[in-house]
């Protein structure tokens, strides 16, 4: 009788457990092994191709928010009307109100950072440390608005270079944003680029970045500059708005507290707030320029202002409303169309007050609690309060629950 051959092959755990096999395994016969410096560039392709694709979202985000944007580009040609009240009343609303609702849609390009309950807690602490030491050295006579400013518009050349690369993306033909440019090897291995090319937006939106902070150091009065300062300022606060997010709707409520707090405070219990705002120059603020006294006399100082803090703290508070929104998934009312509303609404009262007392008011003593108040009406009528006094966002690996 003639035995019959198994000519079944082998199972994993029979190759597992056979020492021959898993001896010429090591060997790794047939198989290419990817050397170290292969990997480094793979894995350097695969994160720009994920920026690429960031890249384009942001883009698509800003062909959608077309008409704010334009709108923001509109009140640039505003001081050609004038430089009257009503003037720098509407640009600085439209720009604040503009910038908080493109700013809470914008696609981020990289992961947010969150802030802490911890930090969330001593930010006005730090916050009146920052300013009180600017007027301790103001009135010891050392002027650091150079410095100051300095490292700030450095700032903005990166804010500017980030910001303005969707923009370009929907003036520019489709080429554009996939043209690249070579650079010479020195500059290239400073740059860390390795082999790979320049994106022609992203060079051109950093020379912009240059020329515009070499714009803001150029040897002119800042009347002439100072819708420089104020795309400098704008970049700075779109780019905050995208780089930080609140984390939780409980740590957005210390942290607009503890502001609101800070800003009453420095405002209206010393005279801190404006002797920093009108001595130390620097891309912080929006600026316009105001109109002489009554008496025909020129002002001390010669803008009206709006804090770039104005925007900015609310402004997170408003794009944490966006996650909510995409989180809970109202069904009556949106909370990021609320925020948007409440802050619009709050910034229209700061202004009111301000043109019946003509003195400076904390503009969070009414945003703050008009875009808290909002968010929380809108949580009642969702019947969702309890989702969102508790909500957080999702961190890496878990799920908001």
């Amino acid at each position: 009788m003639i035995p019959i051959l198994n000519l079944r092959p082998p199972n994993q755990n029979e190759m597992e457990a056979n020492p021959i096999t898993s001896f010429f395994d090591n060997f790794n016969f047939g198989k290419v092994v990817e050397t170290e410096e292969v990997r480094l560039k793979r894995l350097k392709r695969e994160v720009l191709a994920e920026l690429e694709e960031k890249e384009i979202e942001r883009a698509i985000q800003v062909n959608e928010d077309a008409i704010p944007y334009l709108l923001l580009l509109a009140l640039q040609f505003l001081p050609l009307i004038g430089s009257d009240r009503i003037e720098s009343i509407v640009y600085f609303w439209g720009v604040a109100v503009a910038t908080v609702y493109v700013g809470g849609r914008q696609v981020s390009l990289l992961k947010s950072e969150k802030i802490e309950p911890e930090n969330a807690l001593y930010a006005p602490v730090a916050a009146s440390v920052s300013i009180g030491l600017l007027y301790v050295l103001i009135k010891a006579g050392f002027n650091p608005t150079g410095l100051y400013a300095f490292l700030v518009s450095a700032f903005g050349v990166i804010a500017i270079s980030d910001i303005g690369v969707p923009i370009l993306r929907n003036i520019l033909p489709e080429k554009f944003a996939k043209s690249k440019v070579q650079v010479p090897n020195k500059v290239s291995e400073f740059l860390g680029l390795g082999d790979e090319d320049l994106p022609l937006d992203s060079l051109t939106t950093l020379i912009l970045g240059i020329g515009c902070t070499v714009a803001y150091w150029s040897p002119f009065a800042m009347e002439q500059k100072f819708l420089v300062s104020n795309f400098i300022a704008w970049a700075l606060g779109m780019t905050s708005l995208g780089a930080i997010s609140l984390g939780s709707f409980q740590t957005a409520l210390v942290l607009l507290a503890g502001l609101f707090c800070y800003d009453i405070f420095w405002v209206f219990g010393t005279d801190v707030m404006m002797t920093v705002a009108t001595k130390v120059e620097a891309p912080v603020k929006f600026l316009y320029t105001a109109p002489p006294t009554v008496s025909g006399e020129p002002r001390s100082y010669p803008f009206s202002v709006l804090g770039l803090g104005d925007v900015v703290v609310p402004g997170l508070f408003v794009r944490f409303m966006s996650k909510i929104d995409s989180a809970l998934q109202p069904q009556k009312f949106s909370y990021f169309g609320a925020a948007t509303f409440a802050y619009a609404a709050g910034l229209s009262l700061c202004f009111g007050v301000n043109e019946m007392t003509h003195a400076g008011q904390p503009a969070l003593l009414y945003l703050d609690p008009a875009c808290i108040g909002s968010a929380l009406a809108v949580g009642v009528a969702n019947g969702q309060l309890p989702e969102l006094w508790t909500f957080e966002e999702e961190r890496d690996g878990e799920e908001n629950l």
